[in-house]
């Protein structure tokens, strides 16, 4: 087995915090009067916050003018009520599948990160109590450029001294998974089939993943 690092995303992969990142959003929306849905959501998610915000208000049936300060006060709303939601976390919303596969990466001496385009990536991963479990955590506050572009995967990579090549990223989104290609790391998709286009190993949810499809990579 070549591996020897294995990068993990954190919303979908994890924790499912995707409700929140929906409701939050949805109430910005129901504030400024744009119709937003579910599907439309899908288009959020792996992307930066104020990428998302710019996806919103391109939703809306009105033009909308807003100066550079009113769109830093609109996703700071937005990431207030979604910080009121994320504090209700526990263990106990740890995806299943998760323990077991962090399990076999200590099992394979396998360093592992994780790799998150979130700014409340601390506040998430203290609330489910598993820094510890991490050797880097790499996030929105560190790095500039949102998924896809590669940097938060090469920067992780570096953090732990591992080539590129020798690293598996675990996506939920289309665009990690993308970025993980640019940054030449191997990839496991975790979700919709569809929407992981280019990973090397699609499971539906990290407890129905065979550990043996890894030995192979």
């Amino acid at each position: 087995m070549n591996l020897q690092a294995v990068l993990f995303d954190l919303d979908g992969v994890i924790v499912d915090t995707a409700r929140f990142h929906y409701q939050a959003w949805k109430r910005l929306a129901d504030t400024l009067e744009i119709p937003f849905t579910e599907k439309q959501n899908e288009r959020l998610k792996g992307v930066s916050r104020m990428e998302s915000l710019s996806i919103l208000l391109s939703l809306s049936p009105k033009p909308l003018h807003y100066s550079p300060d009113e769109i830093e006060d609109l996703a700071a709303k937005k990431n207030s009520w979604y910080g009121d939601y994320i504090n209700t976390l526990t263990e106990a919303d740890i995806l299943p599948g998760f323990r077991e596969f962090m399990a076999w990466c200590v099992k394979n001496s396998l360093k592992t990160a994780i790799v998150s385009a979130s700014k409340n990536t601390g506040t998430i991963v203290d609330r489910l109590g598993i820094r510890s479990l991490f050797s880097t955590i790499v996030d929105g506050t560190r790095v500039r450029n949102a998924k896809p572009d590669p940097e938060v995967f090469l920067l992780a990579a570096e953090d732990l001294s591992v080539h590129p090549g020798h690293c598996l990223v675990v996506e939920d989104a289309g665009a990690g998974i993308r970025g993980a290609l640019a940054a030449g790391m191997l990839t496991l998709g975790v979700g919709d089939p569809a929407v992981l286009e280019g990973a090397a190993i699609v499971v539906p949810s990290l407890d129905r993943l065979d550990t043996r499809l890894l030995e192979a990579l």
